[in-house]
């Protein structure tokens, strides 16, 4: 059966279009149950059983469960429970929730492909009994909401007619909609609220607190604490005639009173203060803005302000006596460039809430199901949760989605999704990272791994014949010690038909043999976007036999490569470049310690030492030729932990040492993506996957400056250039740490380096400022990096070694891909961060230490302070009673002792575990002494002797070190740029 839709659209240049689309109806579609003696299913086709029991108190006869859109939409938590099977999901619906939000639409689709769950997918849409038609002038929800009421009626009759069985099962609508269950029981349709039908199911206590709280309308709210929000018509209005303004709100971690919005025509970040001011947005949401008059504006706040650690009920505290405590904080001297324009959220576009970690704080009310939940995350507000399970879940890491925010709570509603594990375990802290920065780390699916080749994959003969063979010439790896996932190797060897000549070779591994595009492990790679390393353990971007295997460059095993040839004479002058798909087979796979040794030897004269002096000898002259050309050689504090082989926890700390094979290895891996950069730009215009790194603005470098002249030096900042000849002279002869520390503060001064698409910067935006060089890109790590996985395949369309794809000419996806790239990326570099963390705390839960530091910063009621031996960097807080600090010089005085930047100090560091929540590491003042304030370390076999401040190798900033898991060690890896 045929039938017909109609609409009209309007094209580009204002022209009306009538499009008539055929729609076809079928009378054979199957229902899915078996209780159902007509349709034909096969045995594999059943879904929905035939005899079952009834779940719920409400009904006493098993039955089906048709749901609506919005019941997926916000009680998916309670549908991924096991609890709720034998239920039918319609097309209409699945479009619905498809339409607007494919994150639920995907948790959807795995529910249903569970059949353990019993989700049947029912094609409403094209079953000629269940179709309906969209009336004049009705809405699209009008009429998806009567398809739903059609497909469920039918389901009900159809069951009751043709059913196999004499008690069979009842259909029953749950819908939210009140409405919509009006019109259902008038038509004779069973329906329920979620609601009811959740606190009536038996044999799971703990679903209920997973019920969404339900949003309570701006016009409808009592007793309101907040402002109401504009509607999106008013918003949008507001916009359109620029009186209103959209940003995206970030909150303050040190203060729940203040936050920030960045808007176009803004230098400056807007100001937010107050309950106000910041009227119910969370980090993250997208809001609109109202910008105060210019005499309001002012500066932020630089003090701590916490919210009450007990819940205060829904009231606020007196707004205007807290902002006063601000203003009183910051009112001393406010030059003119520190005020910062200042307004207020009048409404929310768009909410990107998420699923937060944190603990309960359970209600002093004996038998109270209301409780407050404390996240991880310091700039997420508390939040107000249902349940009954609060004496077992108060010892538990927990998980919780918020639900709304009515103008009568102070703090949002949320629901309770489930336990991670007990507080202080390994494995829940580490869930804890992964989740709080949305590190994808599931197992990987069965479509992914179907992907795979067979584990006992050898290259075929015939894909030799299509590459470059390589396998005589005398390739090595150099990398940490336990590493598995090797995704470089090197050559190089002299030319005898032309003295003073090289040939070097890059060689990677060639992962897009293996990762097709379009693929399920394509899609997957692409959404991990990186590896992720933590101090214990790694989450793979690709599966472990690609990364640990047929794609690592293990020593002594033919792999697929793709090489960057140069010709270099003896000055690393590149003279040619040839790029081509190989075969090779490594003599070695070297650790940096290894390899330094084999350069060291001079009895060592076998191909693998003279390959490597070669490349160490050229390595030097290329790196001299980047720093006279104005590369950056900056430094960050980075530390290796020794762990325990079996329970994987730390046992000792220190930190990193750079060796000069670091340097030679980091050396041609710049130059590779260089070289590679160049060919892509020039045969891709529009569409070569870049990094560039913009130039920090001036005002990044204000505090920096006026440090480094604290110590008599003037640092040149107007160019890259400058800037590195000024920080190599910046040298105290008797602190041979100092210029080391220089260098880490100004990485912090830098911005990050991002992923584009060619197409959408000027060729001046291409510059990298950090290495000095006009264009860039990453070439080195497809194993674990997806933007390599592109430059590899743009690299293979040029030359003609694999076929180009659509995808990678189409700008568009490309600058969505480079946007997920960047935030993957950032994400990776905060979770490694915070497993550090994680693993020092554990280091020091019963350990004490006295150690030397160095000051990194001075703030208004703390140092920020570095233990050079260790690469940990904390605060050390300073009462206001005894010392005063002089905001204009950043000095802190107390007496006769004056602490200020680059100060050397002596500190005492121990963990403080009074807070579950947030643990910390603790620095005490040791010396100089201050009396009333320094401590006097105790004797004790715990505390250990002082260590000297000693100089490490500085590095080019540009990518994190990456770490790799070994047995019983945990190293970073080298930087690839």
């Amino acid at each position: 059966m045929w039938t017909t839709k109609t609409f009209l659209t309007k094209t580009k240049r204002g022209n009306i279009l009538k499009i008539v689309r055929e729609h076809y109806l079928r009378d054979d579609l199957l229902c899915g149950s078996a209780a159902c003696n007509v349709c034909p299913h096969k045995d594999d086709e059943y879904v929905l059983d035939s005899n079952l029991d009834s779940i719920c108190a409400l009904y006493d006869r098993g039955h089906y469960l048709v749901l609506d859109t919005n019941v997926i939409l916000h009680q998916m938590d309670v549908l991924e429970e096991d609890a709720l099977s034998n239920v039918i999901v319609l097309q209409t619906v699945l479009d619905e929730v498809k339409h607007q939000n494919t994150a639920i639409f995907q948790r959807l689709l795995e529910v249903i492909g569970n059949k353990k769950r019993k989700f049947y997918s029912f094609v409403n849409e094209h079953h000629q009994d269940t179709y309906v038609e969209r009336k004049p002038g009705e809405k699209v929800n009008d009429r998806n909401d009567r398809a739903i009421r059609k497909a469920t009626s039918w389901y009900a009759s159809h069951l009751s007619i043709n059913s196999a069985v004499g008690d069979f099962p009842q259909v029953i609508l749950l819908t939210d909609d009140e409405s919509n269950r009006k019109i259902a029981q008038e038509e004779g349709i069973i329906c329920c609220s979620v609601k009811d039908y959740i606190e009536n199911v038996t044999g799971f206590p703990g679903l209920v607190d997973k019920l969404s709280k339900n949003v309570m309308p701006e016009s409808c709210s009592k007793d309101a604490l907040y402002p109401a929000h504009l509607t999106p018509a008013q918003i949008q209005t507001g916009i359109k005639n620029e009186k209103l303004h959209q940003g995206t709100f970030h909150a303050s971690r040190d203060n729940f009173l203040e936050g920030t919005a960045i808007v176009n025509g803004f230098e400056k970040p807007i100001l937010l203060q107050g309950y106000e001011g910041i009227n119910r947005a969370v980090d993250g949401d997208s809001v609109a803005i109202e910008i105060f008059p210019e005499e309001e504006w002012r500066k932020p706040s630089d003090i701590v302000l916490e919210d009450k650690a007990e819940d205060p009920g829904d009231k606020l505290e007196d707004e205007a006596i807290l902002l006063n405590t601000v203003k009183k904080a910051t009112s001393a001297k406010v030059r003119s460039d520190e005020i910062t324009p200042t307004g207020k959220v009048v409404g929310i576009i768009r909410r990107k809430w998420r699923q937060y970690c944190g603990i309960l704080k359970p209600s002093k009310v004996p038998g109270a199901v209301r409780h407050l939940f404390i996240p991880a995350e310091k700039r997420v507000p508390r939040v107000r949760i249902e349940t009954r399970q609060s004496e077992l879940l108060a010892a538990q890491r927990i998980l919780v989605a918020l639900d709304s925010w009515p103008r009568n709570s102070r703090y949002p509603l949320g629901h309770f999704v489930r336990a991670l594990g007990k507080i202080g375990s390994k494995d829940a802290e580490n869930e804890v990272i992964l989740l709080e920065h949305d590190v994808p780390h599931a197992r990987f699916s069965e479509a992914v791994l179907a992907c795979l080749p067979p584990d006992d994959w050898t290259i075929p003969e015939e894909e030799i014949k299509k590459r470059v063979d390589l396998r005589d010439v005398c390739v090595c790896s150099v990398d940490p010690p336990g590493c598995t996932d090797i995704d470089d190797a090197l050559h190089a060897r002299a030319l005898p038909s032309a003295p003073g000549r090289y040939e070097v070779g890059v060689h990677i591994a060639d992962v897009t043999h293996f990762v097709r595009p379009g693929t399920a492990l394509d899609v997957e790679a692409a959404s991990r976007a990186t590896t992720v390393y933590l101090v214990d353990r790694r989450i793979d971007m690709v599966p472990d036999l690609l990364s640990s295997n047929l794609c690592s460059l293990r020593g002594g095993e033919e792999r697929l490569a793709f090489s960057c040839v140069w010709e270099l004479d003896e000055n690393a002058n590149v003279l040619s470049t040839k790029f081509h798909k190989s075969v090779i087979k490594s003599r070695a796979a070297m650790t940096y310690e290894q390899a330094q040794i084999a350069i060291d030897e001079k009895s060592r004269q076998d191909d693998i030492a003279r390959s490597l002096r070669i490349l160490n000898t050229l390595a030097k002259k290329l790196k001299k030729g980047r720093l006279d050309n104005g590369a950056l050689l900056l430094a960050s504090p980075e530390i290796r932990f020794q762990v325990d082989s079996e329970t994987h926890d730390p046992i000792e700390v220190q930190a990193k040492k750079m060796l000069d094979t670091n340097s030679m290895v980091e050396e041609f891996m710049l130059l590779a993506n260089v070289s590679v950069a160049r060919h892509l730009a020039a045969e891709f215009p529009q569409s070569a996957l870049l990094r560039r790194h913009p130039a920090p603005p001036p005002a990044n470098f204000a505090t920096f400056l006026k440090a480094a002249a604290q110590q008599g030096f003037e640092i040149d900042v107007s160019t890259n250039k400058s800037f590195s000849k000024s920080l190599d002279e910046a040298v105290i002869p008797s602190r041979p740490f100092f210029n080391t520390l220089l260098r880490i503060m100004a990485t912090r001064c830098m911005q990050q380096a991002v992923y584009f698409c060619s197409g959408t910067c000027t060729h001046e935006e291409y510059y990298h400022y950090g290495l000095a060089c006009p264009i860039y890109t990453h070439f080195t790590s497809p194993i674990r990096r997806y933007a390599d996985v592109i430059v590899h395949r743009l690299l293979a369309a040029c030359l003609g070694e694999d076929r180009t794809h659509a995808a990678l000419l189409d700008a568009r996806a490309a600058a969505a891909l480079c946007d997920n790239l960047n935030y993957r990326h950032r994400q990776a570099q905060y979770a490694g961060r915070a497993s550090v963390a994680l693993n020092t705390h554990i280091l020091f839960r019963k350990r004490v230490e006295i150690e030397s530091a160095v000051v990194l910063a001075v703030k208004r009621n703390a140092l920020q302070v570095l233990i050079p031996k260790y690469g940990f960097e904390g605060p050390l807080y300073l009462p206001s009673d005894k010392f005063i600090y002089n905001e204009e010089e950043h000095f802190q005085i107390c007496g006769d002792v004056a602490l200020k930047t680059f100060d050397e100090l002596t500190i005492r560091l121990s963990l403080d575990s009074t807070n579950l929540q947030h643990q910390k590491l603790v620095f005490q003042l040791v010396k100089p002494h201050i009396p009333g304030f320094s401590v006097v370390p105790e004797e004790s076999a715990d505390v250990m002797e002082v260590t000297e401040i000693s100089d490490s190798n500085a590095q080019t900033v540009e990518e994190p070190k990456r770490k790799n898991k070994s047995e019983g060690k945990n190293k970073k890896k080298k930087s690839k740029k």
